[in-house]
């Protein structure tokens, strides 16, 4: 009764007082804090959530939300007549007040440097979207947060203008050639952030860090739902981090002068005895924006290019596919998991068509296709930087695949699909995709194995014996990226080879070649027998080509070479409901509904 006597009487006290008076007034008590070095949290909010009703109308007001701003993140605030100095160890942001309280100009100043206009920080003032500007703010506090005592701070920061001095030139190096190029058709930039050395680097500037923009899916030919959004491309901010061991670092230009190229078209660095370097306790790191989602054997080569350990203690370990579905903005709360632990993920597509995915779980979770989501990566000298960034690609490669199959509206009990797929892992870098082949009762599969980020293969068992259709669905992924885009076509090539088998092969590659993804019918036909001869050796028996639950299901790694090794007979009977037996009627058909 007491306490509600007291609140009672102050909101009799304060109820003729204005905002700004009331304003004033938690500014004054957060002032007569009992610890000086902390102020009182609860007055902290309340401050805060007066600024954000509060109108800033004036200088005072402006000064008020500015010096708020910079307490958030750690850094001091100062004020000379219309000018707040924003501080940090290695920067200070200035900002220069109008007498009406809007913003005329910000300037970033580096540690030694004289202060630059920053556009963007400006134009988020002068919106008075300060909360946008914060985070903007604990971004650049972020870049300048250099581990150690001022001189350290001092000599990292050297060394980090001159990794970027470094990656710069590495950015204007002839690019290696190679087989496996983005296509004639393809954006400058698509190709220079997924195939040049340092990919599209970003200078930095004085309101942010340097950055390497590396790799950005292909949407060439890919229809589906999200298509009209644009591609996420994957960069990563060079800046530096805390280190448990010392490492050394360049004090200078690690390129040898004048630049050069090794005979395999690397550049020539300067020998690590001559290099002038100084051992500190810290290294260099590639800060991924967004995270990437890695594998064991594609985590544990990191540390072999650079020799540097990647933390992993807080690395969170799952599946690839779970943490994909977990990071994935448009996947629905829950997913629908099956008796037997398998995953439906229901993938829409444009002309009301419907991909249902499974993934079993018993596949996936072991520990070789287990991942983790890493969010840097330690180096120490530019030369690690092009391997890092091939590696990482390569694994941004696998993510997009199996994210386009995985990472869409989940099945939901009662939900129709047209066809359904189970998708396995084969190895660290590979996956199957086996499907009911049309018009028939038996299975194929799908190997996708993907080498390297610029090369991706494809090889079809059991559907047909027609040798182009494998450069053709390898072209058709490499292009659009996308599973279920590439099954949808794959599945329409099989039915017309099912309607007209016999000339299923001539047909294949004909519409191959106005594709100009696959060769010529002459590269794959028999030169003494001619294209009647082609014909028929791309028919496809009557019987088909059936795939055993227990080849599929149980041990699809001893599935793919026994099937490699005899294309020509048929020892893999179908059996209705062993593969699929959620989706498969006594018929052997797909007809039941999710």
């Amino acid at each position: 009764m007491k306490g509600k006597a007291i609140i009672s009487e102050l909101r009799v006290k304060f109820a003729e007082k204005n905002w700004n008076e009331t304003f004033q007034l938690v500014r004054r008590c957060m002032e007569k804090s009992r610890d000086e070095s902390k102020p009182c949290e609860p007055l902290v909010r309340s401050l805060e959530r007066l600024q954000e009703e509060f109108n800033v109308s004036s200088m005072n007001a402006t000064k008020s939300r500015l010096e708020t701003i910079a307490k958030q993140q750690g850094m001091g605030f100062h004020i000379n007549e219309a000018t707040c100095y924003l501080t940090a160890d290695l920067f200070y942001v200035e900002v220069l007040l109008l007498p009406c309280g809007a913003v005329q100009e910000v300037k970033v100043a580096s540690h030694g440097e004289s202060p630059a206009p920053s556009e963007s920080l400006l134009q988020l003032l002068r919106s008075k979207h300060f909360a946008d500007f914060s985070v903007k703010l604990g971004g650049l506090f972020a870049q300048y947060n250099i581990p150690g005592d001022n001189e350290i701070k001092l000599k990292l920061l050297a060394s980090l203008q001159y990794l970027g001095k470094d990656l710069q030139q590495l950015s204007l190096f002839p690019r290696l050639e190679s087989a496996f190029r983005e296509p004639k058709f393809c954006d400058p930039q698509v190709d220079m952030i997924n195939n040049g050395r340092v990919g599209h680097l970003i200078a930095g500037k004085e309101d942010s860090p340097l950055t390497v923009q590396f790799y950005v899916p292909p949407t060439d030919g890919a229809e589906t739902l999200d298509s009209h959004l644009d591609p996420v491309i994957q960069a990563a901010q060079v800046t530096v981090g805390v280190s448990d061991m010392t490492h050394k670092l360049q004090m200078a230009s690690v390129i040898l002068q004048p630049p050069q190229l090794d005979p395999q078209g690397h550049p020539v660095f300067v020998p690590a005895s001559e290099a002038s370097n100084e051992a500190l306790p810290a290294c260099f790191l590639l800060r991924l924006q967004p995270a990437i989602t890695m594998v064991t054997s594609l985590f544990q080569k990191l540390s072999q290019i650079t020799d540097v350990a990647v933390p992993s203690v807080d690395l969170q370990w799952a599946p690839l596919p779970k943490l994909l579905m977990r990071g994935s903005p448009s996947a629905n709360s829950h997913c629908e998991t099956l008796d037997n632990d398998e995953t439906l993920v229901r993938v829409p597509l444009p002309g009301g068509e419907t991909h249902t995915y499974i993934l079993p779980r018993g596949a996936w979770d072991v520990p070789a296709h287990r991942a983790a989501v890493l969010d840097s990566v330690p180096f120490t000298q530019p030369a690690h930087v092009p391997a890092l960034l091939e590696l990482l690609r390569h694994q941004c490669a696998i993510n997009t695949l199996l994210s386009s199959c995985v990472t869409a509206q989940f099945a939901s009990p009662g939900s129709v699909c047209d066809m359904h797929f189970e998708v396995r892992p084969e190895s660290d870098t590979s996956f199957s995709v086996t499907f009911l082949r049309p018009d028939t009762d038996s299975l194929a599969v799908l190997l996708v194995n993907v080498l390297n980020p610029h090369q991706i293969t494809c090889s079809l068992f059991g559907a047909t014996s027609d040798p182009s259709m494998d450069e053709y669905i390898s072209s058709v992924i490499t292009r659009c990226m996308s599973v279920p885009e590439t099954m949808r076509t794959l599945y329409s090539r099989l039915k017309q080879i099912t309607s007209v088998p016999l000339c299923a092969g001539h047909r294949a590659t004909t519409e191959a070649e106005n594709d100009g993804s696959a060769p010529s019918s002459a590269a794959v036909m028999d030169n003494n027998r001619g294209p009647a001869a082609f014909c028929q050796t791309a028919a496809v028996p009557e019987d088909g080509f059936g795939v055993s639950a227990s080849a599929v299901s149980a041990a699809k790694s001893e599935l793919l070479p026994e099937i490699n090794a005899s294309t020509s007979a048929n020892p893999y009977t179908f059996a209705p409901g062993a593969v699929f037996p959620h989706c498969v009627g006594t018929n052997g058909q797909m007809s039941v509904n999710l």
